[in-house]
């Protein structure tokens, strides 16, 4: 009895001393301490089991705790549920879950933790079928869920029927008065945001009776994920306001949200408040803070913070090699994937933005060649979303043909979007009869898109084929399909302006105008020729050339013009794709008026400086 009580003195301490471990304890002292339970035989007590699967269960000691399992069943120890649930819950936090589920199916009687152990493990392994499987096992038997049940199982209620199970969840939770749980709160609104339903998320949200960090956070990722940016950074500062408590998983996906506004002055307010704040600087929050600036047109910072990094994931690599391919930097894409391969294996994302960098640069038959170095490679297969970034490599460097013959031997089948990218190529590179056949193709799987009829209206245009375009704009009309207007947004101060194409709404309009026509009168003067190319109407080159000055984008860059700072950098996000006039508008602006513009619209980045744009005029 003496040797117990010392060893359980010894196990007891040793439990306190690991319980933030994440590996063996130091000096081999588990080791010790098991060597001392097989000498005591069958005198070990239940305390003693308990202390000892503890310090195995916190410093995640597989093989120690397989032990004191084996050393259970030689000795014939009369296995209480607790026991087992607590070794379930260890072989759970070890990952070995076929260990967990075949000692939970020879228990004679389970707790409803042992129930929960079981049902959380599979959620986290994101093995939902089998999570579901379980918990409708539970619920035929007489035992009730508790809120760690519920918020467990809620984590699988994802995929095709997620929302669905996870409504009949939501039932059974306000059954049971669960409903406002913190927990269970917190797991239903992140669920239902998942699955896209973010007014109901933002219901339950405002009816828990108390909020923490986990749910602030579900909420402001839910508007992020759905792209409802503004609202997610509205969102979370009424509620920094409020005092909300912040972990680096919240800053993550306000960073999301700020990506997709392209807010830059945001994004270093979150970049100073992370580092104020001391917050551990985890590879997700580095990798978030890397994406968001490249997305902002700010590489400097993305590759400051991606070469201070001590680690790196892959995703890191991936998201500074997507920022340069946004941007056009075919080379510096190609110079870090080289680099990257030195130290780590890419993935099927890293090859995705390697090939998309490679077709925004130009650099076909670099593309070309990593590709069919992706397909020798035996551990990553192309997916359609490679071939069709090759597509998309041919057709922007006009090889139309190339690109239909390599549809041809794809072993997928061409998606909407490879037929849209190669259409975009027929409409760039004036390839009519490519560009009919294409559209057809499209206009039968999407009959409702705009853009495809009006891609297919500008090749007619561009050919002087102006009955067929009249003839695609009465199909249009005939379907009532609507074209998506261009709009054009640049930000002085606080305030967000927007402009239309031949705006009427803003209220200096008149004042923009005629800075417009100033500009176009200063940048003809430095050799700006208008190309008329660009204005797809049957009307002359004079009305031509007032048409083009009505481009939303033009009225962004002379509205900055008037009232930002002389020496300040102009930044405008378009929601299309920037015409070739309005670049080379702006290439002349950045020579005559000593400016830089950031020009960011549906496809990349375009960074102009002194009449050099970082496109390289290849997008």
């Amino acid at each position: 009895m003496l040797k117990t009580r010392i060893l359980m003195r010894a196990l007891s301490s040793l439990s306190r001393q690991n319980s933030n471990s994440q590996c063996l304890l130091p000096n081999g002292q588990l080791e010790d301490a098991l060597v001392k339970m097989s000498t005591v035989g069958l005198e070990l007590d239940f305390r003693s089991y308990d202390s000892v699967l503890d310090a195995c269960m916190n410093g995640r000691a597989y093989r120690e705790g397989q032990r004191v399992h084996s050393h259970m069943t030689k000795t014939r120890y009369p296995m209480q549920v607790y026991l087992n649930t607590r070794l379930v819950i260890f072989y759970v936090k070890c990952d070995a879950l076929d260990d967990a589920r075949q000692l939970f199916e020879e228990m004679p009687g389970r707790s409803i933790v042992s129930w929960t152990a079981m049902v959380s493990g599979y959620s986290k392994k994101g093995l939902h079928s089998e999570a579901l499987g379980l918990f409708v096992r539970m619920m035929v038997t007489d035992l009730l869920p508790n809120q760690h049940t519920l918020a467990s199982i809620l984590t699988s209620c994802a995929g095709l029927y997620g929302l669905q199970h996870g409504m009949q969840v939501h039932s059974l939770s306000i059954k049971l008065n669960f409903e406002s749980h913190i927990f269970v709160g917190s797991s239903l609104l992140d669920m239902y945001a998942k699955a896209g339903e973010i007014h109901e998320a933002r219901k339950i949200f405002e009816d828990l009776s108390e909020r923490d960090v986990v749910s602030c956070t579900a909420i402001i990722s839910g508007y992020a994920q759905l792209g409802l940016d503004n609202e997610a950074l509205e969102l979370f500062r009424e509620l920094y306001k409020e005092g909300m408590t912040c972990n680096y998983v919240t800053f993550t996906s306000l960073l999301t949200a700020l990506s997709g506004l392209a807010a830059v002055d945001y994004g270093k307010q979150v970049h100073c408040i992370t580092i104020r704040s001391r917050l551990p600087f985890y590879i997700v929050l580095q990798n978030s803070l890397i994406d968001m600036y490249s997305k902002c047109g700010n590489l400097i910072y993305s590759r400051r913070i991606f070469d201070k990094m001590c680690e790196r994931s892959v995703i890191s690599w991936n998201a500074m090699l997507a920022g340069y391919a946004k941007h056009g930097l075919g080379n510096e894409v190609i110079k870090l994937f080289n680099s990257m391969r030195e130290v780590l294996k890419p993935d099927c994302s890293t090859y995705m933005a390697v090939l998309s960098g490679c077709s925004h640069g130009g650099l076909v038959d670099e593309g070309l060649r990593i590709f069919d170095l992706m397909t020798k490679d035996e551990e990553v297969h192309p997916e359609i979303g490679h071939y069709g970034c090759v597509v998309d490599l041919l057709g922007r460097a006009g090889r139309i043909n190339e690109a239909f013959d390599f549809i041809k031997d794809m072993p997928f089948e061409p998606t909407i979007a490879i037929w849209g990218s190669l259409l975009g190529a027929c409409r760039v590179h004036v390839n009519v009869s490519a560009g009919e056949f294409v559209a057809q193709r499209l206009l039968h799987l999407e009959p409702e898109n705009a853009g495809n009829y009006v891609i297919l209206s500008n090749i007619y245009a561009s050919a002087g084929k102006w009955e067929d375009v009249m003839r695609v704009r009465a199909l249009m009309k005939e379907n009532t399909i609507i074209k998506e207007p261009a709009i054009s947004c640049i930000k002085l101060g606080k305030i967000n302006h927007t402009f239309h194409t031949n705006d009427r709404s803003h209220p200096q309009r008149k004042e923009v105008e005629a800075k417009v026509r100033e500009i176009y009168v200063n940048i003809k003067e430095a050799g700006y020729v208008p190309d008329l190319s660009c204005i797809l109407h049957d009307v002359d080159d004079e009305q031509k050339e007032r048409m083009l000055l009505g481009h939303s984008e033009k009225l962004a860059i002379a509205f900055g013009l008037m009232w930002s700072s002389h020496h300040g950098n102009i930044q405008v996000i378009k929601n299309l794709r920037i015409c070739v006039d309005c670049h080379n508008f702006a290439k002349f602006v950045s020579v005559v008026y000593g400016r830089e513009l950031s020009l960011r619209d549906r496809s990349r980045f375009h960074v102009i400086v002194k009449g050099s744009c970082s496109c390289g005029d290849y997008w």
